[in-house]
């Protein structure tokens, strides 16, 4: 071997040597999440939200429901103090502590009907997609017609038919919002069916069942994950405006929604602005923070997406 052939075939070597190593699926869309700096901040104020809300007996200094007419006489809500960081409503229950047991209402029925939905919607969008013909008609014309439905007007008929209730809630929230998911898949559907491997696995013989759910669903699943984290938000709002109409959880157990229920009338009599700035505050920051997770999801799953 001369001695230009060897020296080429140690640089060769070298550069080998010197390429990045190729990233895994998870190491890429972790390196790609965390670029983005709102959505990880979001993702950290959120766990510690979960955090809170899992160890409500913990972490809330009073008992939620415990009144104390001696804080708030005469009805007047007191202000915040060392004892109370948020002070308390018009019967002298602690703010602080119904924020925190509020926190659990709404991401239980947030985390409960985005699941239910995601669930049914996927289900529906991926049997329309993948077989077509009448079963999709079928499907998408039943899914119009449920979006042509007011959801609110839907949701008030149904409560006023049944006892309001965190699992009756989500369920019905979830009923009037797997149509958006199932359309969104049943797209990704009608793509994935004309691909290589799909045709592959038609000609070795494989179900429909098993196409669908080993073949499609699996590199359907970026679409899914940013549609559920932008789905809790909207239901965390759904469920706070029930709430706070009346119609979704009712007192004395707390929610973000019923808290503010009453809470304009003693801002105005009272000007106890804490009353409501602070679940208030809490609403916008749990669907805001959701919102950016989900732009952050959104970026770090799609592989045109240039963040990195």
């Amino acid at each position: 071997m001369s001695a230009d052939a060897a020296a080429t075939q140690l640089r060769d070597v070298n550069a080998l040597e010197a390429e990045p190593p190729v990233l895994g699926q998870w190491a890429l869309f972790w390196r790609r999440f965390r670029r983005h700096k709102l959505a990880l901040g979001s993702a950290i104020f959120l766990i510690l939200l979960f955090i809170v809300a899992a160890g409500a007996p913990i972490f809330a200094p009073y008992n939620p429901n415990k009144t104390d007419l001696q804080l708030a006489r005469f009805g007047r809500p007191a202000p915040p103090s060392w004892s109370h960081p948020m002070g308390s409503d018009n019967l002298g229950r602690d703010q602080l502590s119904r924020v925190i047991y509020g926190a659990r209402v709404s991401l239980v029925v947030g985390f409960l009907a985005t699941g239910v939905s995601i669930v049914v919607g996927t289900i529906f969008g991926a049997v329309a997609g993948y077989l077509g013909k009448w079963t999709d008609m079928a499907i998408m014309r039943v899914a119009d017609v449920l979006l042509a439905f007011p959801p609110l007007l839907f949701l008030f008929a149904a409560l006023s038919s049944f006892r309001p209730s965190i699992t009756t809630i989500a369920l019905l929230i979830a009923v009037i919002s797997w149509m958006n998911v199932a359309r969104l898949v049943r797209g990704e559907f009608l793509v994935l069916r004309a691909k290589e491997y799909t045709e592959a696995a038609r000609a070795i013989g494989a179900s429909a069942p098993s196409i669908i759910f080993r073949e499609l669903l699996p590199n359907s699943l970026g679409p899914i994950i940013v549609a559920a984290s932008l789905g809790i938000p909207a239901t965390i709002l759904t469920e706070t405006t029930l709430s706070f109409l009346g119609f979704g959880i009712q007192p004395p157990t707390a929610s973000w929604g019923n808290m503010l229920q009453g809470a304009f009338g003693e801002m105005r009599d009272y000007g106890a602005w804490w009353v409501g700035v602070f679940p208030g505050l809490m609403i916008a920051l749990t669907v805001l923070t959701f919102n950016f997770l989900g732009d952050g999801l959104r970026d770090a799953l799609d592989p045109r997406s240039r963040i990195d």
